[in-house]
């Protein structure tokens, strides 16, 4: 293959085309979670209880390829170093900053639906929705806004604790870094959305008027957090199994940028 004049050399080409496919898989599934979001729940199950009522365990729809963003970032840790990790969060936010603006500017054209001169916004229609694009961009605004607050707080603290476990192993355990790193940013996570999802008015289909409130949010958050925390589990040797062949085929020493011997 003809190198670009930007490419110092095959090695370097194949880095950057792997690190693009990391950050690809990222930011799309990233980019899908947002709009996906709250738009369905998952029914997990339900407990009765004397305390607290009626209980719902469920999952939102969103939440489903969520693990594979920590992956992502823990690979690129291992194999590019925390900067270039912390540089492909940092485009996390600007892309749901993107995703929000067309949103609104969606919103804010005129199109040729009816609109209701009282709210400004399309008339309902006989089942009392508004018309599916208005439906699905009040839904995918609260879980954007959640999830901003929510991942940059829980990608940093993936990074950090991710370098902090290597350091403190001087690069062995990969296991624990892995899995170390991504049960701290999680529990950070998932409550951050749930709460900040509650706030905004997003549980409002799920949620039981006659059972206690903060005992229907800590199972909301211990749901996700299990369901996230369950799938970092599983991908401890898909991420073995990576790092060992992408160190190899990308000639990196994962070691070399903490200078552990």
């Amino acid at each position: 293959m003809k190198l670009h004049p930007i490419e110092a050399s095959p090695l370097h080409a194949r880095r950057e085309r792997v690190f693009l496919v990391l950050a690809g898989l990222f930011l799309g599934t990233l980019a899908m979670l947002n709009i996906l979001g709250l738009l369905r729940f998952i029914r997990l199950g339900e407990m009765e209880t004397l305390s607290f009522g009626t209980l719902t365990f469920a999952v939102a729809v969103g939440v489903l390829p969520y693990p594979l963003t920590f992956l992502c970032t823990d690979l690129i840790c291992e194999l590019y170093g925390q900067a270039r990790a912390n540089a492909v969060v940092w485009t996390g936010l600007l892309l749901n900053g993107w995703v929000l603006f067309i949103l609104w500017l969606g919103g804010v054209l005129p199109g040729f639906e009816t609109i209701d001169p009282a709210s400004s916004l399309p008339a309902l229609d006989s089942a009392g929705r508004l018309p599916v694009f208005f439906e699905v961009r009040r839904f995918a605004f609260g879980a954007t806004i959640a999830s901003m607050i929510a991942y940059m707080t829980a990608q940093f603290t993936d990074v950090f604790m991710f370098h902090f476990w290597k350091r403190l192993t001087k690069g062995k355990h990969l296991w624990l870094r892995n899995n170390g790193s991504t049960m701290v940013s999680q529990l950070v996570d998932s409550s951050a959305v749930i709460l900040i999802t509650w706030w905004i008015g997003g549980f409002d289909a799920i949620l039981n008027e006659d059972s206690s409130l903060g005992a229907q949010l800590g199972v909301l958050i211990l749901t996700g957090y299990l369901f996230k925390f369950s799938f970092a589990l599983l991908d401890t040797l898909p991420f073995y199994w990576l790092t060992k062949r992408l160190s190899g085929y990308l000639e990196i020493d994962p070691l070399a940028e903490e200078e552990i011997t």
